[in-house]
């Protein structure tokens, strides 16, 4: 059997396939020939240095942004012939809280699970504000969160709807994990 050519079972059994991810910013070659399989129901983290190409990685899968080279799949979709199904079937934390500062928490959490049809809205909010600790600040507008609160509702709106692969890009506030190592 060849390693490069993966089984049927493989493929069913693999969330996210990266083969030869290129990617270049004018002369400044981010990422040059990234490999990478994630299993279905694992948890995956790519560590690195500020500038590494992490990001560049996360925006490619969640295809915000194309490659110059190689090829992607993620739930089976391939990045750049299957765009749409792609983003149907993942959720996205960016590295800056993505959320309505006018509204409460609940209003945010609400809004989403309208926008993506989920059942039941406001119980779906009530859940995920008990479920992560935001119950107390359920009536109060995102302007007045801590950044910590918010960065919490941020991850709460990436799991409405239950997507397949969340992208969590930069989940914990301040410096990267390996500067926390290092620094310590």
């Amino acid at each position: 059997m060849n390693p490069q050519i993966p089984t049927s079972m493989e493929q069913e059994n693999t969330a996210i396939r990266v083969r030869g991810l290129q990617k270049s910013y004018l002369k400044l070659h981010v990422l040059k020939g990234v490999d990478f399989d994630v299993a279905s129901g694992s948890i995956f983290a790519l560590l690195g240095s500020h500038g590494a190409g992490k990001t560049t990685i996360v925006r490619i899968l969640a295809t915000l942004l194309k490659p110059d080279e190689g090829t992607a799949s993620v739930n089976g979709f391939d990045l750049l012939s299957q765009p749409a199904r792609v983003r149907e079937s993942i959720s996205l934390t960016g590295q800056f809280a993505a959320v309505d500062e006018i509204l409460t928490g609940r209003e945010n959490l609400v809004m989403i699970a309208k926008l993506r049809r989920v059942e039941n809205p406001r119980r779906v909010a009530d859940d995920l504000l008990e479920r992560f600790g935001l119950a107390d600040a359920v009536g109060r507008r995102v302007s007045a969160y801590s950044g910590g609160l918010r960065r919490r509702l941020d991850i709460d709106l990436s799991l409405i709807g239950d997507p397949r692969i969340s992208f969590l890009d930069e989940p914990p506030d301040g410096p990267d994990p390996v500067a926390r190592i290092e620094g310590s």
